[in-house]
């Protein structure tokens, strides 16, 4: 994640606004996915670059699909800021770097998000979005770790005013976004709320159904034929 004012990967971006990086002359195919709703622009009021729907956009559209290489924590602050500001924490001391940047690249956090997580790398509508709106999601949701903290600009009335890496843990948070959080959060936030000593919510009830069937199997082979 990028800490500057609240814009994520790479909304401080620099160079000029072509979808592709080049290497050599080569034009390149971003590492990551972004809708034909949706558009890259310049946004000078958040560092750099913004997404924003070119058409209106029904709710659970998908948004976008980052792309990259999967790196350790280690590995990615070993690397220069310049090459690890493209990121999203994907799991567990797992962080996905775009590696050629591309509008999908330029998704900002806000507090009051209209876009959250689908699984670990898929962005999608929270709800219809007009055309014209900045696309923008809550780092909460992806993001689990300290690697990346910075004080938020979005102003909403929501607004927290830093995005930290526990905000996950926050139970008005881990409430508003239920089913939108990366899958290795919202397995944090179910080990967080079950009682001590016991399983999961989810585990428990598998482990019920599993008794059920062998109770039902057995019951079905020592019943007497007639």
């Amino acid at each position: 994640m990028n800490g500057f004012n609240g814009v994520r990967r790479s909304a401080a971006a620099r160079g000029s606004d072509r979808v592709a990086a080049t290497r050599k002359g080569v034009l390149r195919t971003p590492s990551s996915h972004l809708s034909p709703l949706l558009e890259g622009r310049d946004c000078p009021e958040k560092g750099g670059k913004g997404v924003f729907a070119r058409q209106s956009v029904p709710a659970g559209t998908v948004l976008v699909i980052w792309g990259g290489r999967v790196l350790t924590c280690a590995e990615l602050l070993a690397r220069p800021l310049s090459e690890r500001r493209l990121t999203i924490q994907v799991d567990e001391d797992a962080y996905l770097v775009s590696e050629v940047e591309g509008p999908a690249d330029w998704v900002n956090h806000c507090c009051e998000p209209n876009a959250g997580m689908r699984g670990q790398i898929t962005l999608v509508a929270l709800r219809d979005i007009e055309q014209g709106e900045e696309i923008c999601f809550d780092y909460a949701m992806s993001d689990a770790s300290d690697y990346d903290e910075f004080d938020c600009a979005c102003a909403t009335p929501s607004c927290r005013g830093r995005m930290s890496g526990s905000d996950w843990s926050r139970k008005d948070v881990a409430r508003r976004y239920a089913g939108f959080f990366s899958p290795y959060i919202a397995r944090r936030i179910l080990a967080a709320e079950a009682p001590s000593g016991q399983p999961i919510s989810g585990s428990s009830n598998a482990a019920a159904r599993r008794r059920s069937h062998r109770r039902n199997h057995r019951e079905r082979r020592d019943r007497p034929l007639l």
